[in-house]
């Protein structure tokens, strides 16, 4: 059961890193095939050569743009609460006690998640600045780490559910 219970929660915790990091780094679409130029939920950056920095605006504010970075930011929210409730379930659940709002917290994280990388794969032409040039990009790893989140959510989510305290 120790067994159990620790890949669990390094599994939460691993989901967790995941979503963040799938929410707060600057590759979910990327221009050309050096990486050169790219946007997340948040600023469109290039960088320069000669400098050696990046360069950064904000991303024109779209309806689509602010429903992935709101469902994003939701599903950081619900994960870390999941979290947190079930460290506090963990010490003071009575024997044989259900972990339920933790996993319905995971759960609702994986389908926030999938909200947004899905608003995002359809509505990219409105939500991406140069839209006429989306033939000449690819979805960054950001996109593709947040699609790996919603199987490990969901999955983290109804292992908590079946998951009992015992003593």
């Amino acid at each position: 059961m120790a067994y159990l219970l620790m890949f669990v929660t390094l599994l939460h915790l691993i989901t967790l890193a995941m979503v963040f990091i799938a929410t707060m780094e600057k590759s979910w679409w990327v221009w050309d095939g050096l990486g050169l130029e790219n946007s997340d939920l948040w600023y469109n950056c290039r960088f320069d050569n000669i400098t050696g920095a990046w360069f950064c605006a904000s991303s024109k504010e779209t309806e689509w743009l602010q429903a992935v970075q709101v469902l994003m930011v939701l599903s950081v929210v619900f994960s870390s609460v999941s979290f947190l409730v079930f460290l506090g379930q963990l010490f003071t659940m009575s024997k044989g006690g259900l972990f339920y709002f933790t996993g319905l917290c995971q759960v609702f994280a994986g389908l926030t998640t999938f909200s947004a990388a899905l608003i995002y794969k359809l509505h990219n032409k409105e939500i991406l600045p140069n839209s006429k040039e989306l033939t000449s990009g690819h979805f960054g790893y950001c996109f593709i780490l947040a699609w790996l989140c919603v199987p490990l959510l969901l999955c983290s989510g109804i292992m908590y559910i079946h998951l009992r305290k015992k003593e």
